[in-house]
């Protein structure tokens, strides 16, 4: 295969503007929360492998920890169990957290290594159970629709919330050159499997791993104004007021929390990006002007 001399200008200038972005971060340990459409999509997952790949050979650390709610509601429809959710969070019966347990833990996570192992690096895939990686106790949902009212407290079953995390297992698959694939699901002080969510888990190993940064994929491009258009940076005071005057609502609300948790815990910056773009994170990370929304301390 030829190039012409335009084609090859474009591909020297994409290559000299990466290279100041390799060397920031050659060596650094990136946490990316990989979800949504990128998991469902056969072009976008090569590319997600490839990507991921391509961060071990320059020599970053990456660590991937997945969702796959998707996933799981196939194989709970093939059950016959209908899937039911309060403010984001999926109600976790025995059964359903039996069925979260197989898809998460097991078929897919297995998937995700099996993709990656097939461009040449090492990948191991985890749970939070595994070497009592993600601690977790049980969590309460609290809603109040009515100020002048008591709050309603929901039991969400066997839905957990990060107490916290031993990094130990990682630090030793990341020292002999592997990297680690994490389902998010928690262990408590008893030995009960809990179900997390994908984003919490991943702000919180983030956090323990003092990583550089922490990336979360979603289906959206990033956090936009009152016109619609993206915002390329955003600071931590100007998304608390952002959220407080419902700026920023629905699905959005939940990352863009867990982004300020993990810049509070030490993470340099949480860009969200869109997983549905091809080669969305190297786009993020290697160019001047990325791709979605930077969440910084100021």
């Amino acid at each position: 295969m030829t190039m012409d001399n335009t084609q090859s200008k474009s591909v020297a200038e994409i290559l000299i503007e990466a290279l100041p972005y390799i060397r920031r971060f050659t060596g650094m340990t990136i946490v990316i929360k990989y979800g949504g459409h990128a998991m469902e999509d056969e072009q976008l997952k090569e590319d997600f492998a490839r990507d991921i790949s391509l961060l071990k050979f320059i020599g970053m650390h990456p660590v991937v920890v997945h969702g796959g709610g998707p996933q799981i509601n196939s194989v709970l429809s093939q059950m016959g169990i209908r899937p039911k959710f309060v403010r984001g969070m999926r109600m976790t019966d025995g059964p359903t957290m039996d069925v979260v347990e197989m898809v998460l833990g097991g078929k897919l996570n297995k998937s995700i290594v099996t993709q990656i192992n097939q461009q040449g690096v090492r990948a191991v895939g985890l749970s939070g159970k595994d070497g009592g990686l993600i601690q977790a106790t049980k969590m309460q949902i609290v809603l109040q629709e009515d100020a002048t009212k008591p709050p309603e407290i929901i039991d969400p079953g066997m839905v957990g919330q990060v107490t916290a995390v031993n990094p130990a297992i990682i630090h030793t698959l990341t020292k002999d050159g592997f990297i680690p694939i994490i389902a998010p699901i928690g262990v408590g002080e008893a030995g009960e499997t809990y179900n997390i969510n994908a984003d919490l888990v991943a702000s919180h190993v983030a956090m323990a791993l003092h990583a550089g940064r922490l990336i979360l994929m979603t289906d959206v491009d990033g956090v936009l104004d009152e016109q619609g258009n993206l915002i390329s940076s955003i600071d931590m005071e100007t998304a608390q007021q952002m959220i407080v005057q419902q700026k920023i609502t629905g699905g959005m609300i939940p990352k863009v929390e867990c982004a300020l948790e993990a810049l509070k815990g030490g993470v340099k910056k949480v860009p969200i990006i869109n997983g549905k773009k091809r080669h969305s994170i190297l786009l993020e990370l290697f160019t001047d002007q990325g791709i979605g929304t930077e969440v910084t301390i100021r």
